[in-house]
């Protein structure tokens, strides 16, 4: 549950939800409603156009519509990214040269990123987890220690743009870092706007 502290926090923020079907629903589902409350924009990026299948674990649930496709999605266009788990999900987006390239691109520009359960495999696939401290669903650990990650064992782990959780019980710690981490995104670009600004002084 979102605090009220949050509200507003993210306000204009527009956030890329990448997704295939078989990801897990409430990965989706509570983080995008944490990030609508704290005022982001959120998006639904996937494979084709139409719906996308949420799952609960091994049984089908809700679908959802697809606001974007992989290959129409532009980092530019986005301000975050948030990759939700599933197994199916995070290893069918993890082969997608077209997800990779959106979230290699996120990465470039030092974007935040929040991936959870099986999201962080897109990161493994990507090179993007070399050198960071990471965290996941147990099973991936292997992965992301041969590809470079430093994994531990906690409900939420925040290196720089990247925020890392393991499973759906740790959703809340997940929410709070990562709208922590996207907060300080919207803050620098406010600051940069203002130094933008030309100095308006009384005359000469």
């Amino acid at each position: 549950m979102t605090s009220s502290a949050n509200l507003a926090r993210l306000h204009g923020l527009n956030v890329a939800i990448l997704v295939t079907d078989g990801f897990e629903q409430v990965e989706l589902t509570e983080p995008c409603n944490a990030l609508e409350a704290a005022g982001a924009i959120t998006r639904i990026i996937s494979a084709a156009r139409g719906k996308v299948q949420g799952y609960n674990h091994d049984t089908k649930a809700d679908q959802f519509d697809v606001d974007l496709t992989f290959a129409d999605a532009e980092p530019d266009a986005f301000d975050a990214v948030l990759l939700p788990g599933g197994k199916l999900n995070g290893d069918r987006i993890r082969n997608n040269p077209e997800a990779q390239q959106f979230v290699r691109g996120m990465q470039e520009e030092g974007k935040p990123i929040a991936a959870i359960c099986h999201g962080p495999w897109l990161l493994a696939a990507t090179g993007l987890a070399k050198g960071r401290t990471l965290t996941s669903a147990p099973d991936l650990q292997g992965e992301l220690r041969q590809a470079g990650a430093s994994w531990v064992d906690r409900e939420a782990v925040r290196d720089g743009n990247l925020v890392t959780s393991r499973k759906p019980d740790d959703i809340p710690a997940f929410n709070q870092a990562m709208i922590d981490v996207m907060a300080e995104r919207v803050k620098a670009s406010v600051r940069g706007t203002e130094d933008e600004r030309p100095d308006v002084g009384a005359g000469s």
